[in-house]
């Protein structure tokens, strides 16, 4: 890093800048860089000490305006100035600041920092509870796993109470008198900004109020701050744009973020690709990608990830005299429809749709891809109908399509797997609970009951019917993954090639630490090394999150191996070409079955009902034509060909491992 040496200004520069309108009590506390050149100094009034770089550069503003670098109209107190930085028109005055190179600060009202602080950093946000005890201390590397530790592990609060710990020295280490604007950041027509620090590039414009604060620019992924916004104790990290008189209270806000149209945010956390549109957020712990774009929308007092909230989403709590117990659960991948309440305490299983209003406390916790529907003031639940959802299909492909972060860093880790130990465990659960619920009540019972949801006889044999699909299809691919990355060359290869690499991930729970998929044993392990000290800063934490998220595929082996001996009765070590065989026809069945059961789905996107409203001034053929025109032909349709692209993949790859199991059973008897 190139050291700046700075010199005292010579009477001639002092002269000169006082002829162009400048003012210094002390012109001694002036410092300048050997090249300085006062020409573009006019006007300005410097008092504290203060360091000046070199302006002789020319920029291009919006609209072709061409302006000369350097201080014009403003007050300069104990700052450091960057080469060719603009800084013109400013109301009140710079204080504390060390401003970068290449710099735009223009038409603001202050910038200033005073005292000793932490630009947002340790600020306490109470996330999930709005009564408190989850809060999350948030500092500027925070990332989805290490939040959930924070706020969901009250039970393991030695390890809690050690991350806060190495949190609370990071705080200390960045604790400054100055503030930092980096380079290449632009303010223009901004008020007030106090006590916070402003990442490289960040283009903060018509912004209302900044107050104790950090804005996480990059130059690989700028921030964005727009017109009439307001935040107050918060962090901003990369790519994250706020704009349209948003206003954020006590939150942390991650990486490639967008909350606009007069969003309101309070104590509240956003993690990677959320987005908050016209609606509120209070206490919430929003997890990737989890998205309201509706003005009527309020989510609060809940943990959410993958969520899509439709207009009128809401959830509250009001039985609660002692004060609320406003918590509830969304797991990944669930939807709400259009004016649908959840009453809290509840908890919604992962990529299930919410229907209605819900006036009892849900938990369908272990029936992931269903549907909860609002039937005569009851809530009826159909387990697993979501599975032949096309739009489900269609949510998990554009999710890693979505991934606005350009960041080199990025702070959370993410696992898009739809079928993954953590939905099919939930699902072994679910199937085994609706199997009980027809043994106990019969088969010809018309509806059946569990914890306050009613499910059909109907769904219920379609749930069992949709999960041992599902199931099949997911350690099908586990098995085939695996087969196809060892080299089998006789029978005996095979119980070689399906070992296991590692014990961890197999007979323990597996987690969804919003956003990252694990065993909990390993999560256990590593709150351990916490709790001991062995892990000695926050860099080795998210690190050591990262390996745990780069190996997922050999714990989830480790676990499929345990389901799988489980499912097919016999000890996957002990498997033959046989074996291979019969589990791949059994994954060819389930994934054909789902495969059409997506197709039909889609062809119902195409039905004649669904082009009412299409052609409006013509006869069913001009309303066929509008439509297609619209929306495509069904046989053409991108969705449609991917799942006939997909079914077709699946079925080749099952064959080519059936052709290489049948030559090693051939090799082997030779």
């Amino acid at each position: 890093m190139e050291i700046t040496v700075y010199r005292k200004l010579t009477n001639e520069e002092i002269g000169q800048l006082i002829v162009q309108g400048c003012f210094c009590e002390d012109w001694n506390l002036i410092e300048v860089t050997s090249d300085f050149l006062p020409e573009q100094v006019r006007f300005t009034k410097f008092s504290g000490f203060n360091k000046l770089g070199r302006f002789d550069e020319e920029i291009t503003l919006f609209g072709g305006v061409r302006m000369k670098t350097g201080l014009v109209n403003a007050h300069i107190h104990n700052c450091t100035i960057g080469d060719n930085a603009l800084i013109s028109s400013v109301k009140s005055y710079i204080a504390n600041y060390s401003i970068g190179p290449n710099v735009i600060i223009h038409n603001l009202d202050q910038l200033a920092v005073e005292g000793e602080t932490s630009f947002g950093n340790g600020i306490r946000v109470k996330v999930i509870n709005e009564s408190g005890g989850r809060e999350i201390p948030i500092y500027d590397h925070l990332s989805a796993q290490v939040a959930y530790v924070l706020a969901l592990y009250r039970h393991r609060m030695n390890a809690v109470n050690e991350l806060e710990r190495l949190i609370a020295e990071y705080v200390r280490f960045i604790t400054s008198t100055v503030g930092t604007v980096s380079k290449g950041v632009q303010m223009i027509n901004c008020g007030s900004v106090r006590n916070v620090n402003i990442g490289p590039y960040a283009m903060l414009e018509g912004v209302s109020k900044l107050e104790n604060g950090s804005i996480n620019s990059t130059a690989a992924d700028p921030v964005v701050i727009g017109q009439g916004c307001i935040l107050e104790n918060f962090i901003v990290c990369s790519g994250t744009r706020i704009t349209d008189s948003t206003l954020v209270s006590n939150c942390f806000i991650g990486q490639g973020c967008i909350l606009d149209k007069h969003y309101s945010a309070v104590e509240s956390v956003f993690f990677a690709n959320c987005q908050g549109l016209h609606g509120e957020a209070c206490s919430i712990f929003a997890g990737p990608y989890t998205v309201s774009h509706h003005k009527s929308s309020l989510l609060i007092a809940g943990l959410f990830s993958f969520m899509n909230a439709g207009s009128g989403s809401n959830q509250s709590n009001h039985l609660y005299k002692l004060g609320p117990i406003h918590q509830g659960v969304i797991e990944r991948g669930a939807k709400t429809t259009s004016d649908s309440y959840i009453l809290w305490p509840s908890r919604i299983g992962a990529f299930s749709l919410v229907i209605g209003r819900h006036y009892r406390h849900s938990d369908t916790t272990d029936f992931p891809f269903s549907y909860l529907i609002e039937e005569h003031d009851e809530s009826r639940l159909i387990p697993g109908i979501n599975l032949q959802s096309i739009g489900t299909i269609r949510d998990s492909q554009k999710w890693p399509k979505r991934d606005r972060r350009k960041d080199t860093n990025l702070l959370d880790s993410i696992n898009f797997n739809l079928l993954s130990p953590y939905t099919i465990q939930k699902m072994i659960n679910g199937r085994s609970i609706l199997l009980e619920l027809l043994h106990a009540s019969g088969e010809t019972a018309p509806y059946y009951t569990y914890k306050g949801m009613i499910i059909k006889n109907s769904a219920l044999l379609r749930g069992i019917e949709l999960y041992e699909k599902a199931i099949w299809k997911f350690l099908g691919n586990s098995l085939i993954s695996r087969i196809q990355r060892m080299r089998i060359h006789v029978a005996g290869d095979i119980g070689e090639a399906l070992k296991r690499d590692t014990p961890l991930g197999g007979h323990t729970r597996w987690l969804d630490l919003t956003g990252m998929i694990c065993p909990s044993d390993v999560i256990d392990q590593l709150l351990d090394s916490i709790e001991n000290k062995r892990v000695h800063s926050l860099e080795e934490v998210h690190s050591s999150l990262r390996l745990i998220h780069r190996n997922y595929y050999t714990y989830e082996w480790s676990w499929a191996m345990d389901v799988l001996t489980h499912f097919y009765g016999k000890e996957v070590a002990e498997f033959l070409p046989a074996d291979v065989i019969k589990v791949t026809q059994l994954w060819m069945k389930a994934v054909q079955e789902i495969d059409l059961l997506l197709y039909n789905d889609a062809k119902k996107e195409f039905s004649l009902i669904k082009q009412t409203g299409f052609g409006i001034d013509g006869d069913n053929l001009v309303r066929q034509l509008d439509f297609d025109e619209v929306r495509g032909e069904f046989e053409t349709h991108a969705e449609v060909n991917s799942i006939r692209e997909h079914m077709a993949k699946k079925e080749a790859l099952g064959l080519e491992v059936i052709a290489k199991m049948e030559k090693v059973m051939l090799l082997s008897t030779i």
